[in-house]
């Protein structure tokens, strides 16, 4: 009896690059043992709508797009009391999920030979206020790149579209007062950023520090970054940690977390997943401890 997979697939991710290697990759996993069953998204949200709805029916489920459509599908497993083990095939641009877990973008085919060999990793989520996040939720400083950036441009640039919205938004930088109240204490300053994850790479540039990081540990890493001096040290600051990966500076706060609330003077925009996650006064996380299994 074949084991039955729902395959996921954002038409719009990746400049619409399932298309090369999709038959290959059926016929990959049919040989396998796989009955394949294909659902395509067709607007924003609808892969939680569809990973709710139908995820329960199959054993297994196969996600093919970027980092959003990957958070979608997770968000909508999480409302299941028994989840399949989810595979990933990343198509999109930034891909800080396909980074963390090692996986090639866009290669249908190989990220279906990946699926059939790999093993199961536990992978922490994150419950939100208001909904789930899957491995970012952050404010401040670059975090409105990813959803600010047109989807035009990310289809035709790629990365780069990532990187020249960066650039721009550097006139922009401002700190804000925030207090955060976590599982150890309360840290109250001026920061330009902060935020709770579970990757190793954070806006496709960023790589955090792999020797501290367990993907399903139970806890994220809640990281700040305070208010520097003057706008030019900003820039040699952003060099030393997206170049030489090197968070040692005081201006630099990387903590572990189960919990944590962060309380702000006047609203804050969020970024959820790469994703505008709406203005908030207050906001509280927690760590959903290997929540689900990712194949890789």
């Amino acid at each position: 009896m074949k084991t039955s997979l729902m395959m996921i697939i954002n038409p719009a991710a990746g400049r619409g690059g399932y298309k090369q290697g999709l038959p290959e990759a059926l016929k990959l996993l049919s040989d396998a043992g796989y009955a394949v069953s294909l659902f395509f998204t067709e607007y924003r949200g609808h892969a939680t709508e569809l990973a709710s709805q139908y995820g329960a029916n199959f054993d297994k489920l196969l996600c093919l797009g970027g980092d959003g459509t990957l958070a979608e599908v997770i968000a909508g497993l999480m409302t299941l009391n028994k989840r399949p083990q989810v595979g990933y095939i990343p198509i999109g641009t930034a891909n800080d999920i396909a980074r963390t877990l090692g996986l090639v973008k866009n290669d249908i085919a190989g990220g279906a030979r990946r699926f059939i060999d790999g093993k199961p990793l536990p992978f922490d989520t994150g419950v939100r206020d208001g909904g789930y996040f899957n491995y970012v939720a952050a404010f401040g400083a670059f975090t409105e790149v990813s959803y600010a950036t047109p989807q035009d441009a990310k289809q035709k640039l790629g990365q780069a579209a990532y990187l020249i919205g960066a650039a721009k938004s550097l006139k922009s930088l401002k700190s804000r007062h925030v207090r955060v109240v976590y599982d150890d204490g309360e840290i109250d300053g001026e920061f330009l950023y902060g935020g709770v994850s579970n990757s190793y790479s954070v806006g496709g540039t960023v790589e955090l520090p792999r020797d501290m990081i367990d993907l399903g540990d139970g806890k994220h890493e809640l990281i700040l970054v305070r208010k520097l001096p003057s706008a030019a040290a900003v820039l040699p600051l952003a060099a030393k940690v997206v170049i030489n990966h090197d968070f040692s500076s005081e201006s630099i706060i990387i903590l572990q977390t189960r919990k944590a609330k962060f309380i702000f003077d006047e609203p804050e925009t969020w970024s959820f997943d790469g994703e505008d996650g709406g203005a908030h006064l207050e906001i509280c996380f927690e760590n959903c401890p290997q929540a689900v299994e990712i194949i890789c």
